[in-house]
């Protein structure tokens, strides 16, 4: 209710205002010029207060309602600026962030002006709650930029930009009027109380401390709007992430434990055109999947001096080539269901592998008799293979339930080095 009250008044002011925004369309200026003259007016806003301050007394609330009505006039242009751009077909993402960060410093100039005018005249209390009110303004903009920025929508709560402009530009106004007929002297005193309760000053300086109150309110409501958005946002990430990777896991697993039937004729080949990774240091295998060219690479893990990590003897790892063939770790969902390996060592150089998708497979990593280097070896429809590459291919089927039509092991006899291997297995 309260936004649609606040979004039919802002249509409302469009429909007196756009007559002038099509004259300053045909004129030539253009949003950003609107910007900066409404940067200038709010350096003027601040320089009728720091003339007040060093000028006129603490009974002179002249240069108070002057200043409110320059900040209305300034806050004007606020609204301008985006009609300008949208009646002018002027919008552009430069134009935003320059609006953006214009308003942040014709606040932060504004209320430097409103705080030296009542640091100089010693309402001392009340330029505390002045500065309050800055932070609060500026954490209300920043907290909703940054909930933007991560994708969630933040724009609820009290004293938003044209409340706060209109806030402190009518109640100046007030302020000033009233000092010119209550003077600026009038105090309101309650019997018993040794000090005043009111006085003409209190005008301008309650809704600020009001103010002070709203907006840091405001920033924390929109800070738990934002937190709430968020959560959601990485839940259903999460499952999502969780889900596909279970899928793929689920995929890999059904095809490996293929492994054990009977071969079929090389048929129904990939549309894609599959490439094969060079220049990769220590690669031991890699695997591939319809629908798209990123490959896994299964590297042997030396240290500096060429030894074998004990720890974590393979490293796996994306070579992205769908995605302009950047290298790129696995996610902790991807390493932990998907295409993660299990490593045992099991002494004298030789280590057992295991995918975390598909446990029942054992691969073995050792050096080979024939080149004295490591290469990870399993025994495919009886026999012994050395494993250059598995290939997983998917017709069809959903995105949570694909079809996986056979899985194809290739690489070298174990026992004859020369001679390729290609095992393909119907699933």
């Amino acid at each position: 209710m309260k936004a649609n009250l606040r979004d039919s008044l802002q249509l409302g002011i469009y429909k007196v205002i756009n007559p002038f925004v099509r004259g300053l369309i045909k004129i030539g200026l253009t949003p950003n010029a609107v910007t900066t003259i409404g940067l200038i007016l709010n350096i003027g806003v601040a320089v009728i207060f720091v003339l007040g301050a060093e000028k006129s007394n603490r009974g002179d609330m002249s240069y108070i309602g002057w200043g409110g009505a320059l900040v209305l006039f300034a806050g004007l242009f606020d609204m301008l600026d985006g009609q300008v751009a949208r009646l002018g077909n002027m919008s552009s993402r430069f134009g935003a962030l320059y609006d953006s960060v214009l308003d942040r410093y014709s606040e932060m100039i504004m209320f430097l002006g409103i705080c030296y005018y009542l640091v100089s005249h010693h309402y001392f209390l009340s330029s505390l709650f002045a500065f309050i009110a800055l932070i609060g303004s500026m954490m209300v903009s920043y907290t909703r930029a940054r909930a933007e920025g991560l994708g969630v929508e933040c724009k609820g709560g009290l004293m938003q930009r044209p409340e706060r402009v209109v806030t402190i530009g009518v109640f100046a106004i007030a302020c000033g009027i009233a000092g010119q007929f209550l003077g600026g002297d009038y105090k309101i005193y309650v019997p018993g109380i040794s000090f005043h309760v009111f006085e003409t000053m209190s005008i301008f300086t309650i809704p600020i401390t009001i103010m002070a109150l709203l907006t840091n309110i405001t920033a924390v409501k929109r800070l738990q709007e934002a937190k709430k958005g968020l959560e959601a946002q990485e839940l259903a990430e999460k499952k999502i992430n969780n889900k596909a990777a279970l899928i793929v896991g689920f995929s890999l697993s059904v095809a490996l434990i293929g492994l054990g039937a009977m071969p079929v004729q090389a048929q129904d080949p990939s549309p894609l055109h599959f490439p094969v990774p060079k220049d990769i240091s220590n690669q031991l295998f890699y695997l591939q999947r319809d629908p798209n060219t990123n490959t896994i690479i299964c590297q042997l893990n030396v240290d500096k001096n060429g030894e074998v990590n004990v720890k974590e003897p393979v490293n796996v790892f994306w070579m992205r080539y769908g995605d302009q063939g950047e290298k790129k770790d696995l996610s902790y969902i991807q390493r932990k269901f998907a295409y993660g390996i299990l490593t045992k060592s099991l002494g004298k150089g030789e280590f057992e592998l295991r995918f975390t998708s598909h446990k029942n497979l054992p691969m073995y990593l050792n050096k080979s008799a024939a080149d004295k280097k490591y290469h990870v070896f399993a025994t495919i429809n009886n026999k012994k293979m050395q494993i250059d590459r598995i290939f997983l291919r998917i017709e069809g089927g959903s995105f949570w339930l694909p079809n996986v039509k056979y899985v194809e092991i290739k690489g070298l006899d174990a026992n004859n080095p020369t001679k390729v291997l290609i095992e393909r297995i119907k699933v």
